[in-house]
């Protein structure tokens, strides 16, 4: 069996996918940091900044997956964009349970997304973990000093 293609195809979006990611990412912590400084104060206002944060996670993951379902649909590997989502969907967050399967010689391609998901779902809880600690570090350090 020869896996070129899935090479070829699989490791450019693995890339594209992973630099959208951190570029999005960068550009919502640019946004937090650049919150006026009594909003850090707010528990309540605290939690819906956390809260949409998790909501544009949940969308620029969802995007991925379709830029994924997209690919299995342009190289012919999936019939139907919505058996493509599903599929893409199933591979990217390493569930795997939807019936839907790719043709032998395309199977890479979905181990391939399966490794890009494990790496954005880390990216994206290193970014949670770093937002939340610089939150509360803000919070603390206004609080010792009034």
């Amino acid at each position: 069996m020869s896996w070129e293609d899935d090479w070829l195809w699989g490791l450019p979006l693995f890339v594209a996918t992973i630099v959208v990611h951190v570029t999005a990412f960068l550009a919502m912590a640019r946004m937090l940091a650049a919150a006026p400084a009594h909003l850090a104060q707010s528990k309540i206002l605290f939690g819906v900044s956390v809260a949409l944060f998790a909501l544009f996670a949940a969308v620029l993951h969802a995007l991925e997956a379709l830029a994924w379902a997209f690919l299995y649909v342009h190289i012919g590997a999936v019939p139907s964009l919505a058996e493509a989502i599903l599929y893409s969907l199933e591979a990217i967050t390493s569930y795997g349970h939807a019936p839907a399967f790719l043709p032998p010689h395309w199977r890479l391609v979905g181990a391939i997304e399966a490794v890009n998901g494990l790496v954005l779902f880390g990216l994206t809880t290193a970014f949670f973990f770093a937002a939340i600690q610089n939150g509360r570090s803000r919070n603390s350090t206004r609080a010792g000093s009034v």
